[in-house]
This record gives structure tokens, C-alpha cells and sequence, in this order.
């Protein structure tokens, strides 16, 4: 599911309880354990930091209220101009 990512998510690694709902649901993958040990002496979940598309099935099926925030990045204006030259495609 490669692509540009439309979203990002930040998990507080204090709230996490290292259950691995979100890493199991995550679709694209993009959500993993980290190595090192939080507070409550477990792996935390970390954002992997590409191919989000902010869906937000990892917020939905965090037990932990708050632990998970998913953000949905704005999508380019319509009207934007093509890359090449700034002009556009020919109709069909």
C-alpha cells in the first residue's frame, strides 16, 4: 500500500500499554513497537512515520482513552497546477 501518506499519528508511549490492538489493525503497517521500555515496563507502540492514511482504526481500537491521536493532513488545492510547465492534461 505504498503511496504518499494522508495522515500521521502521535502515541503517548506513557499511555500505552503495549497491547498491540493498533499495531495488529493498522493497515498499511505503519505503527510498531519500540525497543526501548516505558514507565509501565512494556514496549510502547510507535508511529513507523510513513504511509499513514489516517483511517483512524488504530485510535478506534486503543483501549487506552487518549494514548492515540490520528491527524489527517489537508490534501493539495484542486485548482493546483501540474508539475510540468503548469499546464493541463488535455480532455478526453
Amino acid at each position: 500500500m505504498a503511496g504518499q501518506a494522508r495522515g500521521k499519528v502521535t502515541i503517548d508511549e506513557e499511555e500505552c500499554k503495549g497491547c498491540g490492538l493498533c499495531v495488529e489493525s493498522c493497515p498499511p503497517h505503519c505503527i510498531e513497537f519500540t525497543t526501548k521500555l516505558n514507565s509501565c515496563g512494556v514496549h510502547p507502540a510507535r508511529y513507523a512515520g510513513t504511509e499513514c492514511t489516517a483511517c483512524g482504526i488504530c485510535f478506534y481500537c486503543c483501549p487506552e482513552p487518549g494514548a492515540i491521536t490520528v491527524y489527517r493532513l489537508s490534501p493539495p488545492p484542486k485548482g493546483a497546477l501540474a508539475p510540468s510547465g503548469g499546464h493541463h492534461a488535455p480532455a478526453l
